[in-house]
């Protein structure tokens, strides 16, 4: 039977009501303090898995207020770190509850709920930061995006990788002409790292007492709880997430579409193995042409999921070298190809005498260095 109580499916719409602070100047705490007053009060909603790091990253310099997960175990190591922090299982609850408190929010649940978390975030006119991808559907996504304008909050989408020193190297490198002009970008993961290809399974479980079944399902269609959704095993399927394109494309694809600007393929060619109808089959290949686009020729994607490999580039003389890793990118130019991993982390070229080169004397900085992915979130909500 389920649970009497608000329905999992109702938005809660109403505006926070301002807070007044007592501002305490830095000089009175000293040096390395930073007054209370000028500390975010962060309520973070799914703060197991990638969600613990979240917390992690925020509360560096902010206040932890509120925490939310569905799931005791998963939240277990958050709640652990942060005992002063209220603890919920309904985001709507503490949101509501909450909502005058707070300042910003961090949303990292699968990805089914991520826009009703964060639009009721924005709608309240908290800043919020969504893990990626940020929503399960483009329609999910274009909510957020206006909502985000309409309620002029400060949002981030959770990509690390941008923030990193690798990303802004390889924009660098490749305007300096470092391999010449770019023609094709390779792309590949050893995702799935969890089961998918699967139909739909049919045994019977009890919902473990530490799973708030019903309000991990969401805005979800109704389904029995079985150990092949969660905890983490959610990726693979529709109702919940997106597979390996959505988990890793919007790390992997970052640094071509930021630093070509990619913007919309005109071509896209997809293969995979076995089709299911709630799942994300085993493994696909993808390809995508953009058009030229100012002084940039067409461009080439190819996207590969499911352990698939590119073929081993010339530069690399040992069959058992390649690929270099489980995951990465390969970006070839007329002149040159370079390596990175999927986040865009440590770039390098394959040509060791080009590599050495470009090390001793790097290209000038065009493009400023951050203190990370959570501080930028930050200093932005603070109007930075």
């Amino acid at each position: 039977m389920r649970k009497k109580g608000i329905s999992r499916r109702r938005f809660v719409e109403q505006a926070a009501s301002g807070v007044a602070f007592m501002i305490v100047p830095a000089h009175v705490l000293g040096r390395g303090h930073v007054p209370p007053s000028d500390k975010l009060n962060i309520a973070c909603i799914g703060v197991g898995g990638m969600g613990a790091n979240d917390v992690r990253g925020v509360g560096k310099t902010e206040n932890i207020y509120a925490l939310c997960d569905v799931d005791e175990r998963q939240g277990a190591q958050s709640f652990a770190a942060f005992p002063k922090a209220k603890r919920y299982k309904d985001f709507r609850a503490l949101l509501d509850k909450e909502g005058k408190s707070i300042d910003a929010v961090t949303v990292s649940t699968p990805d089914h709920t991520h826009t009703v978390a964060g639009m009721m975030a924005m709608k309240l006119g908290k800043h919020t930061r969504i893990q990626k991808p940020l929503a399960r559907t483009l329609w999910e996504v274009k909510q957020l995006e206006e909502a985000a304008t309409k309620y002029k909050v400060a949002t981030q989408m959770g990509n690390q990788g941008h923030a990193e020193e690798g990303t802004r190297q390889i924009r660098e490198w490749v305007e300096a002409g470092a391999i010449g002009t770019v023609r094709e970008i390779q792309l590949w993961t050893n995702r799935p790292i969890w089961p998918q290809a699967l139909d739909r399974p049919l045994e019977e479980y009890y919902t473990p007492p530490w799973i708030d079944w019903d309000l991990w399902l969401g805005p979800a269609p109704e389904r029995p709880y079985n150990p092949a959704y969660a905890p983490f095993k959610w990726r693979g399927w529709w109702d919940f997430g997106t597979g390996a394109l959505g988990d890793i494309a919007c790390h992997s694809m970052d640094a071509s579409f930021w630093a070509l600007d990619l913007g919309y393929p005109t071509r896209i060619e997809a293969e995979s193995t076995k089709l299911y109808a709630e799942t994300a089959p085993a493994c696909s290949r993808i390809t995508y042409s953009f058009a030229a686009k100012g002084n940039r020729p067409e461009v080439k994607v190819v996207w590969r999921d499911g352990s698939l490999y590119p073929a081993r580039p010339k530069e690399v003389t040992d069959p058992l070298a390649w690929p270099f890793d489980s995951s990465g990118q390969l970006w070839i130019g007329d002149s040159g190809k370079l390596f990175a991993g999927i986040y865009g982390e440590n770039p390098r070229l394959l040509d060791d005498a080009k590599q050495a080169e470009i090390t001793a004397h790097p290209p000038a900085q065009k493009y400023p260095r951050t203190e990370g992915v959570y501080a930028e979130w930050i200093a932005a909500c603070k109007g930075g």
